[in-house]
C-alpha cells in the first residue's frame, strides 16, 4: 500500500504538535489505527505506542524524537511526523515544521493553551505552516472547548473557528454537532469508532445555528461570491463551504477547530476527513525558494513537480542499528533514485545514494525512487548534516536551512572503564550528529569530556542512551551553566602580525573597531576597507580569525556574543602576506580589543511557568524570588494560580524535587530558555574565581 502511486494533490505532509500530555501520540496512534496502518492499538501509558519507539519514550510516556510514518485515508497519502511536547526537545519540533506543509495542534480540553503550546505555535508561525486545532480529552472532568478557543485568541492572536462543537463535556461528552453538514454525530459510549449520525438535539439547535453563522461569516470574508450569498440569505452548498474553509485555512486567516477524545476513539475519523479536506498539499504550498550556490543574493525557485531538477532538505540524522547512518529528507522538487549521485552544496560534497526507504516509526520499507512531496530516509550519505540541502549535480540550489538554539546546560561525563573510554568518543560523536542542540567538547585544562544540551531532561536522556544503545557506562558530574561573554564599550585597535624565520615570512596589518550589538544579534562583520588596501580574500580571513577567537572569551573562556566588528584599515606585503597571516592578525586584534572593551559575563535566563494550587501560592512565589527570579504576572485557572516568571538557570537545578516537596506533588511547571542577560557582580566574581583557580591549578 505504501508504494502506491499518489498524485501530488492527494499528498498531505503534516505534523502533530502540542504541549506535553495533550494527547499527541495517542491521537497519532488512533489515526494509524483507523487508516489500517495499525491492527492493534498501543497506549502511551502502557509503553506500547508505535510512534514512541525509544526505550526512554516508552518508560517516560513522552515523545523525544520526531517519528515519521505514512498512511492512507480515502485514497489520499498522509505523511505524519509526531513531535515532542517537552521544551527540552523543541529542536525536534523546529526541524519537523521546517519540512511540513500543514499541522494539527492538539490541545487538552482541561489545560487549554499551555506554555509549550505557545512555543510550538510560534515555531509554526515562523515557517508559515497552515494548521487546524484538535481539542482533545473532552471526556475529562473540567473539559471546556470554548475556553480553549478564548485562550487561543488571547495567547496566540489566532482566529480559531469551530467546524464542530461538543455535545456535553466531561462524563456527559457523547458526541459533536458537525457545523458543515449540520448533523449530530453520537458516539457509542465505550468505543467512539461506532457512531450514529442524527438530527441535532433540540437543546443544541440554537447554539449550533449561532456557531454555524460564525463559521459562514469568517470564511465568507475571504470569498466574495460566498459573502454575497450569505448576505442575501441564499443557501450555501456544502462543497462551496468546504472550498472556502480550505482557502481560509491555507491562507492562515482561520484555524479550523474540532473536538473529541482520542483515547475514547471519539472524533478521530472527522479529524482525518478534515486533514485531507482542509490542510494543503505540496501543490498548494507552491514553489520552494532558495539561493544560487555561487551568488547568495540571487534567489531561485523549485516548483513541486517530478519534472523539475531534484532538490531536498535533510532534516534529521539518525543512527539505526540495522541500516546504520540514516538521513531523513523532504523532497521539494524532482526525484531521486537508489544509486544516483547527488550534490550537497552546503558541504560542497558529491554523495551517492545507497538505499531509500519510507519510514513507519522505526520500521522501514524499501523504495527505488522518492519523488517531490515525499518524506523518506536515505542510507549512504557521509557528509550530510541536519539542515543541509541536497540537489541535482548539474542544477544546483541552496535551500533555507533552520536555526537551532545554543545549549544552556553542561555536565562533565567520565567513562567508568578503559573500554568505556574508547566507546564513549564514538557514541558521543553519533549522538551529536543526530542532535544539533547537543554539543561535545573536551576541557583543555581538566581533560574532562563536557556535554551540553537544552535542559536537565535532555542530558539525562543522552546519558541514558549512552548506557542502553551504546553500552557505555559513565559517571555524570553536577550540572553547569553555559555562560557567555560580551562587551559593553567601543574600542579601536591596531595589530601588526609580522613573522620572519628564514624563507618566506608572514605579514598582516589590520585596524578594527569593535562595539556592543543588540542582545541576541550574534556576530556582525562590516568591511570598511577602501582603495583595495586589503584584498577581499584576506578580508574574509580576518573575519574567520575573529570568529575563531570569539569561541573562547577573554573573561572566563566562554563564547563571546552580540558584537559588531568593523575592519577599517590595514596593509599588506607583496611577498609575505597570505590568508593565514590575516586570520592570525584578525584573531589577535580581536582578543586585544575585547579585553579593553569592558567585557561582561552573560547568564542564561529561563522562562518559568508554575501552575500551583491556591494554598501553596505564597511558598512557591517566595521560592522563585529566593532563586533571583522575577515574577512577571499571574493568571487564574480553575482553583489554581499560574505564576509566570523569569529565573536565572543557575538557580533552577533540582527545582522539580523542591517544587514537589513544597506542594506535595500538586504543582506542575515548564521551564524553557528565554534570553541571556548580564550576570550580577557576585555571580561574575564567583565564576571568574573558579576559572582563575582552574587555569592556575
Amino acid at each position: 500500500m505504501e508504494n502506491k502511486k499518489v498524485a501530488l494533490k492527494d499528498v498531505r505532509n503534516i505534523g502533530i504538535m502540542a504541549h506535553i500530555d495533550a494527547g499527541k501520540t495517542t491521537t497519532t496512534e488512533r489515526i494509524l489505527y483507523y487508516t489500517g496502518r495499525l491492527h492493534k492499538l498501543g497506549e502511551v501509558h502502557d509503553g506500547a505506542a508505535t510512534m514512541d519507539w525509544m526505550e526512554q519514550e516508552k518508560e517516560r510516556g513522552i515523545t523525544i524524537t520526531s517519528a515519521a510514518t505514512t498512511c492512507f485515508w480515502k485514497d489520499r497519502r498522509i505523511n505524519i511526523i509526531d513531535t515532542p511536547g517537552h521544551v527540552d526537545f523543541t529542536m525536534e519540533v523546529e526541524r519537523s515544521l521546517r519540512v511540513l506543509d500543514g499541522a494539527v495542534a492538539c490541545f487538552c480540553a482541561v489545560g487549554g493553551v499551555e506554555p509549550q503550546s505557545e512555543t510550538v505555535w510560534n515555531q509554526a508561525d515562523r515557517y508559515n505552516v497552515p494548521r487546524m486545532g484538535f481539542v482533545n480529552k473532552m471526556d475529562r472532568t473540567g473539559a471546556d472547548f470554548y475556553n480553549v478557543l478564548d485562550m487561543m485568541k488571547e495567547r496566540f492572536g489566532a482566529n480559531p473557528v469551530p467546524l464542530n462543537i461538543p455535545i456535553g463535556d466531561g462524563a456527559t461528552f457523547t458526541g459533536v454537532v458537525d457545523l458543515i453538514e449540520m448533523k449530530a454525530i453520537n458516539y457509542a459510549e465505550d468505543d467512539g469508532s461506532n457512531f450514529d449520525i442524527t438530527e441535532i438535539p433540540d437543546n443544541m439547535k440554537e447554539k449550533a445555528e449561532e456557531w454555524r453563522g460564525h463559521l459562514l461569516e469568517e470564511v465568507a470574508s475571504n470569498d466574495e461570491v460566498l459573502m454575497e450569498k450569505y448576505l442575501e440569505g441564499e443557501d450555501i452548498v456544502i462543497d462551496e463551504l468546504k472550498t472556502a474553509i480550505r482557502k481560509s485555512c491555507i491562507s492562515g486567516d482561520i484555524v479550523p477547530m474540532l473536538c473529541g477524545s482520542a483515547f475514547k476513539n471519539k472524533g478521530v475519523q472527522s479529524l482525518l476527513d478534515y486533514i485531507i479536506d482542509f490542510l494543503p498539499s505540496p501543490l498548494d504550498v507552491g514553489a520552494i525558494k532558495g539561493f544560487d550556490v555561487d551568488d547568495s543574493t540571487k534567489e531561485l525557485e523549485r516548483s513541486p513537480s517530478v519534472d523539475t531538477p531534484f532538490s531536498a532538505l535533510a532534516f534529521k540524522i539518525m543512527t539505526d542499528p540495522f541500516v546504520g547512518r540514516l538521513t531523513f529528507f523532504r523532497v521539494y522538487s524532482g526525484s531521486v533514485s537508489t544509486g544516483d549521485f547527488i550534490y550537497n552544496p552546503t558541504s560542497g560534497k558529491k554523495e551517492r545514494v545507497g538505499r531509500l526507504m519510507l519510514m513507519h516509526s522505526r520500521k522501514t520499507e524499501e523504495r527505488k525512487t522518492v519523488e517531490a512531496g515525499e518524506i523518506a530516509g536515505m542510507v549512504g550519505l557521509k557528509d550530510t548534516k541536519t539542515g543541509h540541502t541536497l540537489c541535482d549535480l548539474k542544477d544546483q540550489i541552496i535551500l533555507e536551512s533552520m536555526e537551532f538554539p545554543d545549549p544552556v546546560i553542561s555536565v562533565a561525563v567520565e567513562p567508568s572503564s578503559k573500554q568505556d573510554q574508547e566507546n564513549l568518543t564514538v557514541a558521543l560523536s553519533k549522538l551529536a550528529e543526530e542532535d544539533p542542540t547537543f554539543n561535545v567538547k573536551s576541557d583543555e585544562d581538566s581533560g574532562q569530556t563536557i556535554i551540553s544540551g537544552m535542559g536537565e531532561l535532555h542530558l539525562d536522556i543522552i546519558c541514558d542512551r549512552l548506557k542502553r544503545e551504546f553500552k557505555v557506562n559513565v559517571h555524570v558530574g553536577a550540572p553547569q551553566v553555559a555562560y557567555k561573554e560580551s562587551i559593553t564599550d567601543s574600542i579601536k585597535h591596531e595589530t601588526k602580525f609580522v613573522k620572519q624565520s628564514g624563507g618566506r615570512g608572514q605579514y598582516a596589518h589590520v585596524v578594527i573597531e569593535i562595539e556592543p550589538n543588540q542582545a541576541g544579534s550574534g556576530y556582525e562583520f562590516e568591511d570598511k576597507i577602501t582603495g583595495g588596501k586589503i584584498p577581499k580574500i584576506y578580508i574574509n580571513s580576518v573575519s574567520a580569525g575573529i570568529q575563531e577567537a570569539m569561541k573562547t572569551g577573554v573573561l572566563a573562556g566562554y563564547p563571546l556574543e552580540d558584537l559588531k566588528v568593523k575592519l577599517v584599515d590595514g596593509s599588506t606585503h607583496d611577498v609575505d602576506s597570505n590568508e593565514m597571516a590575516f586570520k592570525i592578525a584578525g584573531s589577535m586584534a580581536f582578543r586585544d580589543a575585547a579585553k579593553k572593551a569592558s567585557p561582561v559575563l552573560l547568564e542564561p535566563i529561563m522562562a518559568l511557568e508554575v501552575v500551583v494550587p491556591e494554598e501553596y501560592f505564597g511558598s512557591v512565589s517566595g521560592d522563585i524570588t529566593s532563586r533571583r527570579g522575577s515574577v512577571l504576572g499571574m493568571d487564574r485557572k480553575n482553583n489554581a494560580q499560574i505564576i509566570k516568571s523569569e529565573v536565572p538557570l543557575s538557580g533552577m537545578f533540582g527545582y522539580a524535587t523542591d517544587l514537589r516537596s513544597m506542594t506535595q506533588g500538586r504543582a506542575v511547571f515548564t521551564l524553557q530558555f528565554a534570553k541571556y542577560l548580564k550576570a550580577p557582580k557576585s555571580i561574575s566574581q564567583e565564576v571568574l574565581e573558579k576559572y582563575a583557580g582552574k587555569t592556575v591549578g
